[in-house]
């Protein structure tokens, strides 16, 4: 019978990866348990392991870029535990309103000097849009401005943004469009730095769940915050939408999107990123929006996530020192795994970024797409 490591090798070989090579995502091993480890624990083993220095990387975001390219993570078979995980998902709402603050605790309220340090100066933290940005700073500037195009943004509309972060739409909007904007977050340290962050003009940040907004707005715009929602309120979410959007507005969601339905998240991003997270797929969003809203416009520009992850990533790695004593060395692990695998993730295209943009009843004379 083959050896953990036989298979290892045999399946990594499919990737172009090699043990103890010198190629750009080859693998160093220094725990050999770490072979069996990760078939019997999948996806979660395999980032565990990692964070414990079982193996290391010659380019952590190239490892998964070419793992995910050739479909090896379909031959890690789910544990017992991620089985519980699966039903549990299928049985419970895992984000239910007394849960939805839970990802703002543990992940938006980790540091807001972190965050700061990692993002670009305008602390967006979604995917930027680099068609022809040149920086990490020019690539958000012109996500939000393509933003403010798509829903046709003007002086005086009144725009809600549900999971507004930082307040960096809020404050490009009210800049340079002249809106006003109401923001919503589950995570209290991005409330306090997006209000001050935006003091002095026309926006209001709330912590608030999104269930509990019952207002009328000109637009609606969502930026990253759908991933949070979970499939089985993702018809909740649109209702709201619905019900606060004005008959003549846009609401555009933006959002990671995944080419498969699932009922979960994956099981290292849930535990040690993104509590309760899951990224929807075309069908179980479209399913939701059903009857509520006439599609417009679906723009894909996937590809950019990995140049804003690495962005990240650089940004996170240079600062590192000023944070290595107040976090840890485990910490620099989990964080640079979770920044570069996701890199990898979208560099060979298994996930999406999706911009869509909802009507109430359909744009009279047809909606021009912007890009």
């Amino acid at each position: 019978m083959a050896s953990a490591r036989t298979i290892a090798e045999e399946l990594l070989k499919r990737a172009g990866i090699e043990i103890g090579g010198t190629q750009p995502g080859d693998l160093i091993i220094h725990d050999e348990s770490v072979f069996a480890r990760v078939f019997a624990g999948g996806t979660l083993a395999l980032g565990e392991s990692y964070m414990d220095g079982a193996w290391e990387s010659t380019a952590l975001d190239v490892t998964f870029a070419k793992m995910l390219g050739a479909h090896l993570d379909r031959e890690l078979k789910p544990s017992v535990r991620l089985l519980v995980a699966y039903l549990k998902a299928r049985l419970f709402n895992q984000q239910s309103k007394r849960r939805s603050f839970q990802v703002g605790e543990e992940h938006y309220d980790l540091g807001n000097d972190l965050y700061e340090a990692m993002l670009d100066s305008r602390m967006v933290y979604t995917c930027g849009y680099w068609k022809d940005a040149k920086t990490l700073d020019e690539a958000q500037v012109a996500k939000l401005d393509l933003v403010c195009r798509k829903i046709g943004l003007k002086k005086g509309d009144r725009v809600l943004d549900i999971g507004c972060g930082w307040g960096s739409f809020a404050k490009f909007a009210a800049e340079r469009y002249g809106a006003e904007v109401v923001g919503i977050t589950i995570s209290k340290e991005q409330a306090i730095l997006a209000t001050e962050r935006c003091k002095g003009l026309p926006i209001e940040i709330r912590v608030q769940d999104y269930r509990d907004i019952n207002e009328q707005f000109d637009h609606i715009i969502s930026i990253g915050m759908f991933e949070h929602v979970g499939v089985k309120n993702y018809r909740t979410y649109i209702e709201v939408a619905q019900r606060c959007l004005k008959e003549d507005g846009l609401f555009l969601l933006h959002t990671i999107g995944q080419n498969v339905s699932l009922p979960t998240g994956d099981a290292w991003i849930s535990k040690y990123i993104f509590p309760n997270g899951m990224i929807p797929s075309a069908a179980q969003l479209t399913k939701a929006l059903e009857g509520l809203f006439t599609i417009e416009d679906w723009h894909n520009f996937g590809s950019d996530y990995d140049k804003t992850l690495m962005a990240w990533f650089h940004n996170f790695d240079k600062a590192w020192p000023q944070f290595k004593n107040q976090y840890g060395e485990r910490f620099y692990r989990m964080w640079s795994y979770y920044l570069r695998m996701c890199a990898g993730l979208f560099r060979a295209r298994g996930t999406q970024l999706w911009q869509v943009v909802l009507s109430k009843d359909g744009v009279k004379g047809g909606y021009m797409s912007v890009r």
